[in-house]
């Protein structure tokens, strides 16, 4: 099927049209009535998502009451990074082709589809659960949960990624390529917007950072290598509040990446945990992550090796502040606010660790 313009597109035509094609909607009965909601305005930058409550002419047969809907990003500045990224064909293709290979909960969806630069995925509605805040940070429970959810997502891909490839390598693909270009153009940028919170140590030795990246990238492409999410944090976590909930639910499946799984866990922890908790639990949180992939039968895991990867995966991560604090759109209050947080974590990391020392 066409996929519209969205959100001017969700009508009950489109819908009707769309779920009898999927077998949700017997061909004698239609959608009557759609009513929308925005839901995560500002926490979500490359593209849109609503909430869509559904009224049938007849019983409805399978077809949803409620749903959620992810689509491409109004934002012409985000949805031409966006389209540079391949980020839509990265989720399509993950969520039709992947996502069954995980114990990791993820939505269940009733369609995806990706044309052009149009992407639709409709989810299972699941708004009774608590969406993670960048702004907060995440507190140890929540940092535990989010290092068990990595250990789902990396073990079955351990070392099995050579296939995968419509996943961009971290290293020597367009998406590397990608971000030494908007590092390098949107460092100044970020500088300007956040500059009070920026680790001095990154100001000083921006010029060799930069020049330092495909350096870091080849680092993050040792292997083993694994199936990344390429951006874990906090919103694109729902916890669980209800006895029946998962523990966590991982969505915005955008931007998924072969390199080593340290590169996940280093971007959570160092942007996303809260610096307390990260100060208290680290080398915790770090050995949680060991422990889990070795019982799971991955080979050949230290803890020190471990927490030098982990070290050199924070200093490579200056390049997603860079990229999102310089080159997308943040005049939404609420993305300003994730953002500072971000880059205030991402440099009490830094700082903390000493992760510099990496260029010389």
């Amino acid at each position: 099927m066409e996929i519209p313009e969205l959100p001017l597109g969700f009508t009950p035509k489109f819908l009707t049209e769309l779920f009898q094609a999927q077998g949700y909607l017997p061909k004698t009965e239609t959608v009557a009535s759609v009513a929308l909601t925005t839901i995560g305005d500002g926490t979500g930058m490359m593209a849109e998502i609503a909430g869509l409550s559904l009224e049938y002419n007849g019983k409805g047969s399978s077809a949803p009451r409620h749903l959620v809907a992810k689509f491409s990003s109004q934002n012409p500045t985000n949805r031409e990074i966006s389209m540079s990224y391949r980020l839509n064909e990265r989720e399509a293709r993950f969520m039709s082709e992947l996502a069954s290979q995980t114990e990791l909960r993820i939505p269940d969806t009733y369609y995806v589809g990706n044309q052009g630069d149009r992407l639709l995925i409709l989810m299972e509605d699941l708004s009774d659960y608590e969406v993670g805040s960048q702004v907060i940070g995440a507190d140890l429970k929540q940092s535990e949960l989010a290092i068990d959810a990595l250990v789902k997502l990396h073990a079955p891909f351990w070392d099995r990624v050579a296939d995968l490839d419509w996943v961009p390598h971290i290293a020597d693909s367009f998406h590397a390529d990608n971000m030494v270009q908007f590092s390098n153009i949107g460092a100044p940028v970020m500088i300007e917007r956040f500059e009070p919170v920026i680790d001095q140590t990154y100001l000083n030795r921006l010029d060799e950072f930069l020049a330092g990246i495909p350096r870091l990238q080849a680092m993050m492409n040792e292997g083993p290598v694994t199936l990344c999410h390429g951006d874990f944090r906090m919103e694109n976590l729902l916890y669980g509040v209800q006895p029946s909930h998962d523990g966590v639910v991982v969505i915005d499946w955008q931007g998924p990446l072969r390199a080593q799984g340290m590169n996940d866990v280093a971007l959570f922890l160092g942007q996303s945990t809260q610096t307390s908790v990260r100060r208290d639990h680290e080398e915790q949180l770090i050995a949680r992550y060991v422990d889990g992939l070795t019982a799971l039968s991955v080979p050949g895991l230290t803890f020190e090796a471990a927490f030098q990867a982990y070290r050199a995966s924070v200093l490579y991560n200056w390049v997603y502040t860079t990229v999102v604090g310089g080159t997308l759109d943040v005049s939404n209050p609420k993305a300003y606010a994730w953002i500072k947080e971000t880059i205030a974590r991402q440099s009490a990391t830094s700082e903390d660790l000493q992760v510099f020392d990496y260029l010389d």
